[in-house]
């Protein structure tokens, strides 16, 4: 038997402009399901948003996500920051991508620091070559780094 854990992303109308973005950040397949097309009347409203939508990358990235049902968008999110060099944070999760080169890894950081709030610059860090934080223009947290073997002290 496999199993696999797939980060499920909820957004209030965003979900559709998301996937698109991360589609564009890690390449693969996108998957997009309205509510309109699992039998909602189209004349409603949020007949359009997504009720089943994902992006599977050949590279072993996959992200899912839907638009909650509702009109009433919850309010912002926690904002992720630095402050006197601790990361500060309310947020219950961070979405975390690990390559194996700073090249790949750095080249997904340039695309998804697109319209972001960057909480962490790319660059060296004590446990890996190359580590960075970031929240996106879709308020999601990102951590990005080059993995590195683990030699305990």
């Amino acid at each position: 038997m496999t199993v696999n854990a797939v980060t499920h992303l909820n957004f209030h109308g965003q979900a559709r402009a998301a996937l698109e973005f991360y589609q564009s950040v890690f390449g693969g397949q996108l998957t997009l399901a309205t509510y309109a097309d699992f039998g909602m009347p189209a004349e409603l409203a949020g007949a359009t948003n997504v009720v089943f939508g994902q992006v599977i990358a050949d590279n072993g990235f996959r992200v899912m996500a839907y638009d909650v049902p509702g009109q009433d968008a919850p309010a912002a999110a926690p904002a992720t920051r630095r402050e006197n060099g601790t990361t500060i944070t309310e947020d219950r999760f961070f979405l975390s991508v690990r390559g194996e080169t700073i090249e790949e890894v750095g080249a997904l950081w340039e695309r998804l620091a697109a319209g972001a709030t960057v909480v962490e610059e790319f660059g060296p860090a004590q446990w890996a070559p190359a580590f960075g934080m970031l929240t996106d223009r879709f308020g999601v947290t990102w951590i990005l780094d080059v993995a590195a073997e683990y030699v305990p002290a």
